[in-house]
């Protein structure tokens, strides 16, 4: 992770707090607060359990003084919490959907029965006998809601068994089927726009009771709903029932025929994106489509053109060839539901076992597209298509990739659905046995475009393991040359085998079969992803014999890529290779090879036995003291070479040698060597006299120098931090001496031997400090997180960046670890006043103002100043008055109880008043009496602020 990806991290995750959910009874309080709350981008709590907590508690039952349990009052508190659950689902304009989805049955009952309440239908009365045409228009909506909900909830066969809270009776809805059906059959006919609550209508109502009526309507007439959206829905509805119920009753299907048929009329009148009818066109489609089989049709021409009757037609006559084109088409258009498709496998499947031999090529072409539409969704793999691939042919491969290739458009795919495709098809090749069949899939167009070099990689490096090869380490005796080419496919694949291999056996005997098909290309440049440094790239391309060019520059290349994944395995094979290779014919590139198979053991070590603090050997150390001592001339050298050198003898504190041991001349030409050595020198001398600020000086200089905006020495990509990294003395000198005394808000632990200031400040590049820093402790903590010094140094970063949550986090991090979580006393030199100060301050900024005044304390002295102005602050983002049993000043209490009853706040003054009168606040007390209770406060508030913080 990057330091400014841990800096986001960090900063996002350490917030003081979140704003603390609304609770229900707040509503009461404030007229105008549910308005407000439902027009936030994501209210919390969202409307739908706003609805189930207002129904709860009009519903809760009361208990009389003999201890008897009563019906819920009819009290102004219930019937306002029953409108504010009214005024919820008038917001959600009433969708049924969205009701449904999040409301259990008894819930939404009594909110409906609330709405015909309100909406003036006498209780008890049966809604079949109502004239729709003669009541308000909000009133007839109000019984055609809850009629299609009726209808609604018998399809999904989802009936109220038994009342689970109190609440009004529940009616059985399965008796009322047959009156519903009645009152939406009554409003096809009705014709008529008709109007739903809204908030507005559902507060007049409330205020004047009897304001619905034909005088008062245009002020109460509530959201439009025209009479093509209700006949639209109401249809839909009406189409449900009657095909659920139409098992036994062809009649029944025609009727439900009728309806959807007019259902899809009316969306094409209305439009599909209507706010106000909201239809499951998938749904309504496989209804259509259902009816259609189920009952004999008039208009069997108009539909031809759908899907789904192509694909009946298909069944009946047996063009199956057409049938899995359909299917292939539809897994880009994505028209036919899942359901559906997985119907007519069934039938296929089902024809098959009766004894149709000739449905089996078939059946496993439309598994294989049904899986391939699956695979796209992200759904799992289907156990039929599992067992059809038990034995898998080039046959059944061939359909797949085409399959695979017709169903993704790969210039309008999402990334989401290209990785989906290149999953299922790494893990095809890992789950099938015979190699040919593999190199169909890995060879594949689609297969290449979906994956990277590296995956491709990996997958052949996986299938590899499964499969004897020859290795380099086990035949020490043959030659590099000795091994014979095999017979030449394509060139095509045999540069996708080249890509993706990693054995220098099989590199060398793909590119011999390349060379002996053409003579005209440079196959180095196949892939370019093959890079090697500029300074070995001239030499080797100076090489004549083209196979003997191209197989150098590969094998490099591959081995420094495998070197940078830490594929180190891989990498020194590669490297092997090519110094057998070289010694014959190149000393210059035999000593290029030696030094990078030295870095190579370099980075071995530090990321095996050296990351569990395991010494190098000593053949190592002295290779690497050969390195920098090295004077062959016109070799090629990389300067990351010299550079992990020194860090390495750093690392494993070679001081000796750096200071005392290493020649002169290497100092004063290598300047990576002489800045080892002032490390070094500082490091060894660390504590010591007043001597060893001499050589902290010349460090200091040089670094400054290293800073410098006007540095006239080259620096490499690799960055200044490259020669240093790994162990914590080289750290931390390399923090200080960066950082300290250019950046005042940083703390120091050796600043007594650095210079006081910088002659010409104006060139240091402040920048390129930071970043350096940064690095630094966020990879100091990787080594050692719980070093305080270096997690208030983390803080101090932090806040002088301005991410005050996140310096907090640090600040009390670094307490916590010194201090057993608090139990015990953070020492003072972790917890001085300069460090809560910039508590106070990032407190400040945040405004956690009462935390502001309890850190006032911490200080050596009160800074009641301070104190006194936060808690004058009343917009406090953190726990206010809770808070208050943390304060053990005796005058910031009474300064709260006066500030409190000048506010005419009592509560908060009574809260204030309690905790100055605890015995153990008392001034007559002995001193270590009131220091007791101060500490246990100071324990409490700190462990607090962790938990809001960490």
């Amino acid at each position: 992770m990057s330091a400014e990806a841990a800096d986001r991290e960090a900063a996002t995750s350490s917030r003081p707090c979140t704003p603390p959910q609304t609770s229900w009874f707040e509503f009461l309080l404030e007229e105008q607060l549910l308005e407000q709350h439902l027009r936030k981008p994501s209210p919390d709590p969202p409307p739908v359990q706003l609805i189930v907590q207002f129904l709860e508690q009009a519903s809760k039952p009361s208990v009389n003084e003999q201890n008897q349990v009563q019906p819920p009052p009819d009290n102004k508190r219930n019937r306002i919490l029953k409108l504010l659950a009214l005024k919820v689902a008038a917001h959600l304009k009433w969708d049924l959907d969205v009701l449904e989805k999040s409301l259990s049955v008894p819930v939404l009952n009594m909110l409906l029965n609330e709405l015909l309440c309100i909406s003036k239908v006498p209780p008890g009365t049966k809604h079949v006998d109502v004239d729709l045409s003669s009541i308000p228009p909000t009133t007839a909506m109000a019984i055609l809601l809850y009629n299609r909900w009726a209808i609604r909830t018998i399809v999904k066969s989802s009936f109220p068994v038994k009342q689970v809270k109190p609440g009004p009776p529940q009616l059985n809805l399965k008796e009322q089927a047959a009156d519903s059906i009645l009152v939406l059959e009554g409003a096809l006919k009705l014709n008529k726009d008709l109007y739903v609550h809204t908030i507005r209508t559902l507060d007049l109502l409330a205020m004047e009771p009897g304001m619905v009526n034909g005088e008062t309507e245009s002020s109460t007439a509530g959201l439009k709903i025209s009479a093509e959206e209700i006949q639209c829905q109401v249809c839909y509805d009406l189409g449900a029932i009657y095909f659920q119920q139409g098992a036994t009753n062809a009649a029944l299907h025609e009727n439900a025929k009728e309806k959807f048929f007019k259902t899809r009329e009316l969306i094409a009148k209305i439009g599909s994106s209507s706010l106000h009818c909201t239809i499951d066109e998938e749904r309504l489609a496989g209804y259509c489509q259902a009816c259609g089989v189920l009952t004999s049709s008039d208009d069997d021409a108009s539909q031809q053109a759908t899907p789904y009757s192509q694909i009946d037609n298909c069944l009946k006559t047996g063009n199956y060839q057409d049938l899995v084109k359909i299917f292939l088409e539809d897994n880009l258009a994505l028209s036919l539901p899942v359901q559906f498709r997985q119907s007519v496998q069934r039938e296929l499947f089902q024809n098959a076992l009766q004894g149709n031999d000739a449905l089996e090529e078939v059946c496993f072409k439309i598994c294989v597209c049904n899986t391939v539409r699956d695979i796209l969704q992200g759904e799992i793999i289907d156990v039929q298509f599992c067992l059809l691939f038990l034995k898998p042919n080039k046959e059944k491969i061939d359909f797949l990739l085409e399959a695979c290739s017709r169903s993704i458009n790969l210039e309008n795919a999402s990334e989401s659905l290209k990785r989906k495709m290149a999953s299922f098809l790494k893990n095809l090749c890992l789950g099938l046995e015979d190699l040919q069949l593999v190199f169909m899939i890995s060879s594949h167009d689609l297969f290449i475009k979906l994956l990277k070099d590296d995956e491709r990689k990996l997958l052949i490096d996986e299938m590899r393991k499964r499969s004897p090869r020859i290795n380099l380490c086990t035949k020490p005796v043959t030659s590099f040359y000795d091994i014979p080419a095999s017979a030449s496919v394509n060139i095509g694949q045999l540069e996708h085998q080249l890509i993706l291999s990693v054995d220098p056996w099989r590199i060398r005997q793909i590119l011999i079969e390349l060379h002996g098909m053409t003579s005209e290309r440079q196959f180095w440049t196949v892939s370019n992803k093959w890079e090697v440094p500029n300074v070995y790239g001239n030499v080797i391309l100076g090489i004549k014999d083209n196979l003997t060019r191209d197989l150098v520059y590969i094998l490099m290349a591959k081995g420094l890529h495998c070197s940078a994944i830490k594929d180190f395995v891989h990498a020194k094979q590669l490297f092997a290779a090519c110094l057998e290779l070289v010694t014959e014919f190149s000393p210059k590139l035999r000593q290029v090879m030696l030094n990078e198979m030295l870095l190579l053991d370099i980075y071995t070590h530090e990321a095996g036995p050296g990351a569990n603090g395991e010494r190098p050997p000593s053949d190592l150390i002295s290779r690497v003291r050969g390195y920098l001592e090295m004077r062959v001339p016109d070799i090629p050298l990389r300067q990351v070479i010299a550079e992990e050198c020194v860090a390495f003898l750093l690392n494993w504190r070679e001081n000796e040698y750096l200071t005392m041991q290493v020649p002169l001349p290497l100092v004063q030409t290598n300047p990576y060597v002489k800045l080892g050595q002032l490390l070094a020198a500082t490091c060894k001398e660390l504590p010591g006299p007043k001597e060893s600020r001499r050589t902290a000086k010349d460090l200091w200089e040089v670094v400054v120098q290293i800073c410098s905006v006007s540095n006239q020495h080259k620096r490499g990509n690799d960055g200044r931090v490259s020669l240093i990294k790994h162990r914590e003395s080289t750290l931390g000198i390399m923090y200080r001496y960066l950082f300290l005394n250019i950046v005042n808000d940083i703390t120091a632990e050796y600043i007594s031997i650095w210079p006081s200031s910088i002659p010409n400040l104006q060139s240091v590049d402040f920048e390129a400090v930071a970043v350096t820093v940064k690095e630094l402790v966020n990879y100091a903590l990787t080594i050692n997180p719980n070093n305080h010094f270096w997690l208030i140094i983390q803080a101090d970063i932090y806040f002088a960046t301005n991410q005050y949550s996140a310096a907090l986090h640090y600040y009390l991090q670094a307490g916590a670890i010194c201090s057993d979580f608090f139990n015990k006393m953070v020492p003072p030199d972790v917890f001085t006043d300069q460090v809560i100060k910039r508590m106070i301050k990032c407190c400040s900024l945040l405004n956690c103002h009462t935390q502001v005044a309890i850190l006032c304390q911490f200080l050596r002295e009160v800074d009641y100043k301070t104190a006194f102005k936060a808690l004058q602050e009343q917009n406090s983002h953190d726990a206010m008055d809770s808070y208050y049993e943390y304060i053990w000043d005796v005058t910031i209490l009474e300064y709260l109880t006066y500030l409190h009853h000048k506010r005419g706040e009592t509560d908060k003054r009574q809260i204030a008043i309690k905790a100055i009168g605890q015995t153990e606040l008392n001034a007559s007390n002995p001193e270590e009496v009131l220091q007791l209770a101060a500490q246990r406060r100071k324990k409490k508030f700190l462990q607090a602020m962790a938990k809001l913080y960490f």
